[in-house]
């Protein structure tokens, strides 16, 4: 009898749930994110209807998975994933077309529309497609899913400095998220140029708990000064206030990265007991 509980232990299956719930907890960030300009443009209404549709498809591949059928739902699964890969990198040509492309200076590049946020998309696709295409028993799985995290903990560089660049980094706590996704990418780096230690691993998984705690803390910040910030109402504040999903990046990435480091780890073991 097969066992129900066995998707428990699929490192697909947990794989495919962080990209099905990603792509529908950016809905909401959308949606906050464009209504700065209430959507201005009618082509800002994509994203949030592909995040607010996408999940659904996909639900039914992490069913075909959880259920051992990897035929099931493959083909929604590469849809989607190439959908959202083409959607991120179109996000970001139009972000730079907002001001830089324009200018052409670092400070358009600043304050111009967030552009490497829609990347989120095209890292949830890549997710995807690998996820079908390289054998979850592959140490090239886990390799990707380390690549894939350590890609998110550069963009949330990218975000930290840019954004809180935009008021010159006013508080002293705003260069902490900074030089902890600096230090993120720094330490998910070797595992994928060099075969690392059993240590090596167990110090990485210290350094993702310092991300968690600083995603975590940052959010408490954020919403803390979107509560008590000038607008009308509180859906007012956080729209013009302090990006309140944006600190919780860092734990999501944590998620993923942990994934991807506690398989290598496992793997590693396996062959030295081999």
């Amino acid at each position: 009898m097969e066992n129900p509980n066995k998707w428990l232990r699929s490192h697909q299956v947990w794989v495919e749930l962080f990209a099905l719930f990603n792509l529908a907890a950016l809905a909401p960030d959308i949606f906050l994110a464009h209504s700065v300009n209430r959507f201005h443009n009618p082509i800002e209404y994509v994203p949030l209807a592909f995040s607010l549709t996408a999940p659904l498809a996909l639900a039914w591949g992490v069913y075909g998975l959880a259920r051992s059928r990897s035929r099931s739902g493959r083909t929604l699964g590469f849809l989607v994933g190439w959908t959202s890969v083409l959607l991120g990198i179109t996000g970001l040509l139009l972000h730079l077309e907002s001001q830089f492309f324009q200018q052409r200076t670092l400070a358009s590049l600043v304050y111009a529309a967030p552009f490497a946020a829609p990347l989120a998309y095209t890292g949830i696709g890549l997710l995807l497609i690998m996820n079908r295409m390289v054998h979850p028993t592959d140490r090239e799985w886990s390799l990707w899913v380390v690549f894939l995290a350590w890609g998110g903990f550069v963009g949330n560089f990218i975000f930290s400095l840019t954004d809180h660049a935009q008021n010159g980094f006013f508080y002293l706590t705003e260069w902490i998220p900074v030089v902890s996704s600096g230090l993120a990418v720094g330490f998910l780096l070797p595992p994928l140029l060099v075969q690392v230690s059993f240590g090596y691993l167990r110090g990485c998984a210290i350094i993702m708990l310092l991300q968690a705690t600083v995603g975590l803390a940052g959010f408490g910040l954020h919403l803390a000064a979107d509560a008590h910030g000038v607008g009308a109402s509180l859906l007012d504040r956080l729209v013009y206030g302090a990006p309140i999903f944006a600190p919780l990046l860092f734990p999501d990435l944590v998620l993923l990265a942990g994934i991807g480091l506690g398989v290598l780890y496992r793997q590693l073991s396996l062959e030295n007991r081999s």
